[in-house]
């Protein structure tokens, strides 16, 4: 790619008369830099490696880099993140890819029902990750829950939005049984109100032509629900009127209290959060400062589900093993 192109893409400088006029490729880590390369980056450390290893070109933001090398390109951006993105844009429009922004709901499920996850990349929230993940790869459907930077890459990135055919047929807080493509599966470990995320999921698997199954479908890491006896050990249902609820987020948390004020007006519920955590519908959630915290909460107080905010499910140190609910 020439010099020129790249100052038109990422909308750049250049800050001096370079003898380099094209690049080969392009990265954002020095290790990766080889003879030719284009470099993205505002560190002095890096982009003295950078051009160690043989860059021809330098993208930066920072006023204070010094350019130690006259005889490559120094492309200055206003943003450097940006100026990364506007360059995805060029190459994804060659590649002929599809981006899709999915909820954390609707990409936990998806990487769990796909049995063969081949030509989809799955995208986090490291903007220097996700630049490489679509450089070098070959995959044609991306799919990230970062919105800010999904809207970089694709300023109306779609969502899931259609759901295929399908309903409950049964549930209670901790099982579903539910109909979808013609066929009832018995008693899933599925919370109700997460049927919708999943459908939504089927329905783009479908569109997509992904091969899916629910062999492995269970409790996610949104809603993990463990029974436990008064010393705060698991136990199977039948033992136990006392579940601890484990979750990520507090829609969850209001959903399923609804759920139990409209199925079982006798269930007692308390939430328990980090510190000034606000929940809606909570006007004094139990605060939590350390796991100790917690337990001694559990200990002390009356309930029969106990929502518990943002802690990972092994602060029950005493938890030996976990039971299917039914």
């Amino acid at each position: 790619m020439k010099i020129e192109d790249i100052l038109n893409l990422t909308e750049g400088t250049l800050t001096n008369r370079p003898k380099v006029q094209a690049i080969e490729a392009a990265t954002v880590y020095p290790s990766k830099v080889d003879h030719g390369d284009l470099f993205f980056s505002s560190n002095q450390e890096e982009i003295d490696k950078a051009i160690e290893n043989g860059a021809y070109a330098i993208v930066y933001d920072n006023d204070n880099i010094v350019r130690n090398d006259d005889e490559i390109a120094w492309i200055k951006v206003s943003d450097i993140q940006l100026a990364a993105f506007k360059l995805i844009r060029y190459v994804i429009l060659k590649k002929e890819a599809g981006f899709y922004l999915l909820s954390e709901h609707e990409m936990t499920f998806l990487k769990m029902i796909l049995t063969h996850k081949t030509n989809i990349a799955f995208m986090g929230n490291d903007w220097r990750k996700i630049f490489e993940q679509i450089l070098n790869s070959d995959d044609t459907l991306f799919v990230g829950t970062d919105k800010e930077l999904m809207q970089l890459i694709k300023p109306d990135i779609p969502k899931l939005e259609r759901e295929v055919d399908g309903y409950a047929i049964s549930d209670t807080l901790f099982r579903t049984t539910f109909k979808v493509g013609g066929y009832v599966y018995q008693e899933k470990e599925l919370i109700p109100f997460h049927l919708e995320y999943l459908l939504r999921v089927v329905d783009f698997c479908e569109k997509e032509q992904l091969p899916y199954n629910f062999d492995r479908l269970k409790y996610t890491k949104h809603f993990t629900p463990v029974f436990i006896d008064l010393k705060l050990k698991s136990t199977r249902p039948s033992n136990s009127d006392r579940v601890a609820i484990f979750t990520d987020n507090l829609s969850d948390i209001t959903r399923a209290r609804e759920y139990v004020m409209r199925s079982n007006m006798w269930v007692k519920s308390i939430v328990l959060t980090p510190p000034k955590t606000k929940v809606p519908g909570i006007d004094h959630p139990h605060w939590f400062r350390s796991e100790e915290e917690v337990r001694e909460i559990l200990k002390s107080i009356h309930f029969n589900y106990a929502f518990i905010y943002n802690a990972d499910k092994s602060i029950l140190k005493t938890l030996k093993e976990e039971y299917s609910l039914f």
